[in-house]
């Protein structure tokens, strides 16, 4: 999927959301531990529920690797579900790779190649030739870490040179030499507020991967505010607030419920693009 068709999905929707699907089997309701395959049960169930109101879809892979193959076999499932019968859909897979050259490769072969996924969230720390296997696919998108919405994001992030550049502007003007904005994003969490503002000055025309609007506490609004350029330029990311939203047999239809929410909310922001 290219920059342009992501952007037409979001005017036909009236949404920039994208569903996390942070999928824990010790969360999901306890009738669906009754099913051959919970985890798949759960997505699929989700997803029904709420595609019509995103444009996105992002498994976070350590819930799924953390029960080994089972976990994986369900993530392999989910993907090929919501490829056959959702395929306006932009699927990110929340991996954090970033190796060496040849592990780099392996690593998008298998995103890429295998399953066809559409791009994949990467950390820049080792450089250029760990970032560069995954740019080699036309349409294909990497999603490089810039800066994030947890606590110990000061540690390394925000830390300033000799020449006062802060490191997340670094890898901002560094990375755009690997690729444009038609095959890179940036993930940049909802809880910045105004750094939103400071991230445009050097990224005026990426999309940004937005985590940490809703459990985390990030601010639509101020996302928005600071952060929303002439093709919106943002994919905000709620997981928990949504898949979460209840734990009963009506868990779809809350998690449907929580989707429109913010969607409506999205669809007010847009009206600034008209």
């Amino acid at each position: 999927m290219n920059k342009q068709q992501l952007f037409e999905n979001i005017k036909r929707k009236q949404s920039f959301l994208c569903v996390g699907l942070d999928t824990d089997i010790k969360k999901i309701p306890e009738h669906l531990l009754k099913e051959e395959d919970p985890i798949f049960a759960f997505n699929k169930a989700i997803i029904d529920a709420t595609a019509d109101l995103c444009i996105a879809f992002k498994p976070n892979l350590a819930f799924y690797e953390s029960m080994g193959v089972k976990g994986w076999i369900a993530f392999e499932k989910t993907i090929r579900y919501i490829k056959e019968n959702y395929p306006d859909q932009f699927i990110i897979a929340d991996a954090k790779r970033g190796d060496i050259g040849n592990t780099s490769e392996m690593y998008a072969r298998s995103f890429f190649d295998e399953l066809n996924i559409d791009s994949v969230t990467v950390a820049p720390y080792m450089g250029e030739d760990s970032v560069k296997p995954f740019l080699i696919y036309p349409e294909k998108w990497v999603i490089l870490l810039a800066l994030t919405s947890n606590k110990g994001s000061q540690d390394f992030q925000l830390t300033v040179d000799s020449n006062g550049e802060r490191l997340f502007e670094k890898v901002l003007k560094k990375s755009q030499e690997w690729a444009n904005d038609e095959q890179m994003m940036y993930v940049v969490g909802a809880t910045q507020g105004e750094m939103f503002t400071e991230i445009r000055k050097y990224a005026p025309n990426h999309f940004l991967l937005v985590p940490g609007v809703g459990a985390q506490g990030g601010s639509l609004e101020e996302v928005c505010k600071y952060g929303m350029n002439n093709m919106c330029g943002l994919i905000v990311n709620s997981s928990r607030a949504i898949i979460y939203a209840d734990k009963t047999e009506l868990f779809a239809e809350a998690a449907r419920k929580a989707a429109k929410e913010v969607q409506e909310q999205m669809a007010i922001e847009l009206k600034r693009l008209v």
